[in-house]
């Protein structure tokens, strides 16, 4: 639900109202949560720290680690610790246009997509459709724009494609898909 107060800078997105522990598949939210990764991050108090801790460990937005060793991904870690903190209109912008890291704005479209509500998806994602920095989102090293990979995100949305790498993807409504 959104919270206004006067200002649009710290009003809360606007979400489908689903309970964090939902919003993930149970297994990975399991993972996350026992994880000795996740558990450090209760130090992380603001915004900015999640944001520092983005920067300097994340190298890919897949849900799981790669390797021998299958635990939650220091992404969908920090991913789930914005989750906790509802973040607002105004630090939202902040995510979807920071320059530091492409990782970062990778996250904050990740957040819209399993926390908003669906009908404001459209609203987030259109002006990023046509964006053409290049990272990569998964392990691979396989570049990709980052307006292909948000358009990708609400296309998974619309053809009811369950799946971010490999991890199930709550179904959204057919809402956004008269604007594509």
């Amino acid at each position: 639900m959104s919270l206004f107060v006067g200002s649009i800078d710290i009003m809360e997105i606007q979400t489908s109202g689903r309970p964090i522990d939902t919003l993930l598949e149970k297994v990975l939210c399991m993972n996350i949560l026992s994880s000795d990764y996740f558990k450090e991050l209760y130090r992380l108090k603001t915004y900015h720290e999640v944001i520092d801790e983005i920067y300097n460990q994340v190298d890919h937005v897949e849900p799981w680690m790669t390797g021998n060793c299958r635990g939650p991904s220091t992404a969908f870690c920090l991913l789930y610790k914005f989750f906790t903190m509802k973040l607002t209109v105004k630090q939202m912008h902040g995510l979807l246009k920071h320059s530091d890291s492409p990782y970062i704005r990778a996250i904050g479209f990740l957040y819209l997509r399993y926390v908003a509500d669906p009908k404001t998806l459209w609203t987030w994602y259109e002006p990023y459709i046509k964006d053409d920095e290049e990272f990569s989102p998964g392990s691979n090293g396989r570049m990709t724009t980052m307006g292909v990979y948000v358009r990708d995100l609400l296309l998974g949305q619309i053809l009811s494609l369950d799946f971010h790498y490999g991890v199930r993807v709550e179904r959204r409504s057919h809402l956004c898909h008269q604007f594509v």
